[in-house]
């Protein structure tokens, strides 16, 4: 796969940087909301864009479960974990995985948070079985160090999106595996200079047939794919934000 695009799109807006502390903050603040909200989601979550907005600044929705505004607050925390691990810039690691996780399910199911399942699981509407539980230590022991070779040798955004896919495939925890799988497939990207992707819930069907043809077939190309053109979109805000039109130039 191709991603000159992707690059010079990385290389324009690179262009444009140090972004002003305005600028930066107004991105932030739009990114955490439609992250939060698309990735919730995705696995359920009936918070709207709106509610999930006011959820974040502390207000409760009525109608809505404490689960559902748990996993609201709990995503923005681990956006916010994730920008620290950017920031350090270190190899992806299993005690960095486990503190992700572990955020995430905060007040909602502590005794599972950060703790690789003691149980096998089905992946609800999926073709693809996890592997048996007793072998998702090693799994992720091997994962954790092929992720390292892999950094190396692909280009950021299939490296990103393999991250993602890998990790889906050995499902290591009990629940929670889908938001910390895009968590990483953007820590990924961030530590590489992209934007952050949020993949939207309007794409769950194919995301889900994508990740099941990598999983069973081996083929990753569609989800690859997939991922680069969330990446593509993710460049917009900026333009916008920055008042430069695709085909208008600093």
């Amino acid at each position: 796969m191709n991603f000159d695009k992707l690059d010079a799109l990385k290389q324009r807006l690179d262009g444009f940087r140090p972004l002003s502390p305005e600028t930066v903050r107004n991105l932030h603040d739009d990114l955490v909301v439609r992250w939060t909200y698309n990735s919730n989601a995705i696995e359920g979550n009936t918070l709207t864009l709106k509610e999930t907005k006011v959820a974040l600044e502390g207000i409760a929705i009525g109608g809505k479960t404490m689960r559902e505004h748990f996993e609201a607050i709990n995503h923005r925390e681990a956006i916010f974990y994730v920008e620290d691990l950017v920031g350090k810039n270190e190899a992806l690691s299993e005690w960095q995985i486990k503190s992700l996780h572990q955020l995430m399910l905060k007040n909602i199911d502590d005794r599972n948070a950060g703790r690789y399942r003691t149980q096998n699981v089905i992946i609800s509407g999926a073709e693809h079985r996890p592997p048996d539980y007793l072998s998702v230590p090693q799994e992720m022991e091997a994962f954790v160090r092929q992720c390292a070779i892999d950094r190396q040798r692909l280009h950021p955004v299939e490296y990103a999106a393999r991250v993602h896919a890998d990790f889906v495939k050995i499902h290591p925890f009990v629940d929670g595996n889908g938001r910390t799988a895009r968590l990483l497939n953007n820590l990924e990207l961030m530590k590489a200079g992209f934007p952050p992707a949020v993949l939207p819930v309007e794409q769950r069907l194919r995301y889900y047939e994508a990740l099941d043809q990598a999983h069973c077939e081996g083929d990753y190309e569609p989800f690859i794919s997939l991922i680069a053109e969330t990446v593509e979109q993710a460049f917009e805000p900026y333009w916008y934000v920055l008042g430069v039109g695709k085909g208008k130039h600093k």
